[in-house]
């Protein structure tokens, strides 16, 4: 599994050498086995330097990544829910994937500006030549 590309939406493919995974110790519960076993992977991916991306998928995934991403542009995710290397390998993997999806969404499209139609404009005129009606009553009555 760990040697194939990863394919995100949109066309991106990561290739496997662009990724770096490093297995270390989960922390929690977990008795023995967490600390004898390293289960949890840290999976590495330098997003600013990746030729698969483009600028804005980039530009999209840094700003996603928030804490993760280093100051170089390095991603870090780390997956430490499973009990075995492959499951967590696979759950780290899928993360970057959804990561991805999301920083490649197409932006959406610009809006467009519109007038009022007459109606709406007579009708607001309207309510406040009313409103005005209603506020001038309330108003002391002056003998003139």
């Amino acid at each position: 599994m760990s040697t194939d590309a990863l394919y995100a939406a949109r066309g991106i493919v990561i290739a496997n050498w662009e990724l770096s995974e490093s297995f270390i110790r989960a922390s929690g519960p977990g008795g023995q086995n967490v600390n004898k076993v390293a289960t949890a992977v840290q999976l590495r991916f330098d997003i600013a330097n990746s030729p698969s991306l483009t600028d804005r998928v980039k530009a999209n995934a840094i700003r996603i990544g928030g804490s993760r991403v280093s100051k170089e542009g390095v991603l870090i995710l780390e997956a430490n829910r499973f009990r075995t290397q492959e499951r967590n390998r696979a759950d780290a993997r899928e993360r970057l994937v959804e990561l991805l999806d999301k920083a490649s969404t197409p932006q959406p499209p610009p809006r467009r500006k519109t007038k009022p139609t007459r109606g709406s404009v007579e009708r607001r005129l309207a309510a406040k030549s009313g409103r005005a009606v209603i506020k001038k009553a309330r108003q002391k009555v002056r003998d003139d």
